[in-house]
C-alpha cells in the first residue's frame, strides 16, 4: 500500500474527541485481479454530472435494498499484505450479503484516484477507499456527491456522507515485539519501515516495547524504505539490517520481500497485514494482521437498512478487525504463553502498550509512570522510545 501521503495532523486529537462513535480494530497467494474488478478505463465515463444525478441512500435515512459497491485498491491483491487482505475482506463481505462488488486496482494517490472516485461516485452506492493517501481526493468527491457514502481507510477527515475506519495494529506489534525478543540471540533486531509518519513510528515503538517486556537489553535498528510496495527496494533495506547484525526482522510493508531475505541469511523474521507464513515457513514468527470482512458487511448492511453513519471506526483484538497472525514453528512454549497472555490482557484492557513509565531516544520522560497515552496521542506520534536506533526525518 504505497500511503506515501500518510501525514498526520495535530486536528487528529480533536477529530478523536469529537468522533460520535470510537470503538474500542492468510490464505492461499492470489495474483490474478479479482473477478468483478475493473481499471480506471472500465468505470463509467467522465461526467459533469451534479451530485442530484448521483446514487444515493436518501437524506432521510430511507435504505438501499441492493447497494452498488465499490473499492479502490493502491496495489494488486497479489501484493501479500495490504490489498491482499482488504480484497480478501471485500469477499467476505460479497458472501455474506450476496452482493457483487467492483474493484479498481493500482490506483496512485494523487488525481487520478479523485478522477476514478469520480467515475465511480456516478453508478455506485458507496466506496471503499483503502490508503490513507486518498484521504483528501475521497472527501473532495465526497462533498461533489453527497448521496453516495464513502469510507476511507485510515484518514481522519469525515464529512456527512464519509467515514473512516482503522485499528490498533500497535497491539499485534508489541505481541510480535515479544516473539523477537524472545528469539534474538544477539539482542539486535532490524525494523523495514515504509515511510516516517506516526502509523510506523507507533508501530515500531510497540514493536521495541513488546520485545524489551521480555529482553530490556533489545535495540532494534530501522531503516526507512519510502515505499509501500517495493520488493526489490524492501529486500535491500532488510539485508542492510542482516549485514549489521540483526538476527530478527520485522517489516511494515506490503511485500513478503524482508521475511525472504531474512529466510536466505539464516535469521528470522514476521512481515505485515496478513499471514505471510508460507513465504518463509522455516523463517517466520508472527506479524499484525487485519481482518477487514466484518466491518464491510456492517456499513454496507447498515446502508441497505438506512441506519449508516459517518462514524469513526478503529477496531482492535475485541471485534476482531486486528489480530496476530499464527505463531511460527520456531516461537518457543515460553514466547507462546506470554503473547497469549499478553493479548487476553489487551482484550480486558488490563494491559495498553503506551502506559508509562516511558522515556525517548535521549531518556527524556515521555509517559508518566501510571499515565497512559490516549488513542488521539497515539495516532499523532513523532518520537522514538529508548532503544530504537534510527532517526526521524523532518
Amino acid at each position: 500500500m504505497k500511503r506515501v501521503k500518510r501525514s498526520w495532523s495535530l486536528s487528529l486529537v480533536l477529530v478523536f474527541m469529537m468522533a460520535a462513535v470510537l470503538s474500542a480494530c492468510g490464505g492461499n497467494n492470489k495474483n490474478n485481479a479479482p473477478s468483478g474488478s475493473a481499471s480506471p478505463s472500465e468505470s463509467a465515463p467522465a461526467s459533469s454530472a451534479a451530485a442530484s444525478t448521483s446514487p444515493s441512500a436518501s437524506a432521510s435515512g430511507k435504505g438501499i435494498a441492493n447497494p452498488r459497491v465499490a473499492f479502490v485498491y493502491i496495489g494488486p491483491p497479489g501484493d501479500g499484505g495490504w490489498t491482499y487482505q482488504h480484497d480478501l475482506g471485500r469477499q467476505y463481505m460479497e458472501k455474506e450479503l450476496g452482493i457483487k462488488a467492483d474493484t479498481v486496482e493500482n490506483v496512485p494517490e494523487g488525481a487520478d484516484a479523485e478522477r476514478i472516485m469520480s467515475e465511480l461516485a456516478q453508478n455506485h452506492d458507496i466506496i471503499f477507499a483503502t490508503s490513507f493517501g486518498y484521504m483528501d481526493y475521497t472527501l473532495n468527491v465526497a462533498k461533489k456527491f453527497p448521496n453516495v457514502k464513502f469510507e476511507h481507510a485510515g484518514g481522519y477527515k469525515t464529512n456527512d456522507n464519509m467515514a473512516t475506519y482503522f485499528g490498533k495494529n500497535w497491539e499485534a506489534s508489541y505481541l510480535s515485539g515479544i516473539a523477537a525478543g524472545k528469539t534474538t540471540k544477539n539482542n539486535t533486531l532490524g525494523y523495514v519501515a515504509a515511510f516516517p509518519i506516526p502509523e510506523l513510528i507507533y508501530n515500531i515503538n510497540a514493536f521495541t516495547l513488546g520485545a524489551q517486556s521480555v529482553n530490556p537489553d533489545i535495540k532494534v535498528n530501522v531503516v526507512w524504505t519510502n515505499t509501500w510496495f517495493d520488493p526489490t527496494t524492501e529486500r535491500n533495506a532488510a539485508v542492510s539490517l542482516l549485514d549489521k547484525g540483526a538476527d530478527v526482522l520485522l517489516a511494515y510493508q506490503d511485500s513478503p520481500a524482508s521475511l525472504q531475505a531474512a529466510s536466505e541469511k539464516g535469521a528470522m523474521a514476521g512481515g505485515n497485514d496478513s499471514d505471510m507464513t508460507r513465504y518463509a515457513p522455516d523463517a517466520y514468527l508472527t506479524n499484525p494482521i487485519w481482518n477487514w470482512g466484518p466491518y464491510y458487511v456492517k456499513k454496507v448492511k447498515a446502508l441497505m437498512d438506512g441506519t449508516w453513519t459517518n462514524e469513526q471506526y478503529l477496531g482492535d483484538f475485541k471485534d476482531g478487525m486486528v489480530d496476530l497472525a499464527p505463531l511460527g514453528k520456531n516461537v518457543n512454549a515460553d514466547a507462546k504463553k506470554l503473547i497469549e497472555d499478553a493479548k487476553a490482557k489487551f482484550i480486558s484492557g488490563e494491559l495498553n502498550v503506551f502506559t508509562g513509565p516511558i522515556v525517548d531516544q535521549s531518556g527524556k520522560e515521555k509517559v508518566a509512570a501510571g499515565q497512559t497515552l490516549t488513542d488521539a496521542e497515539v495516532l499523532e506520534m513523532n518520537w522514538f522510545v529508548k532503544g530504537v536506533e534510527g532517526t526521524i526525518p523532518q
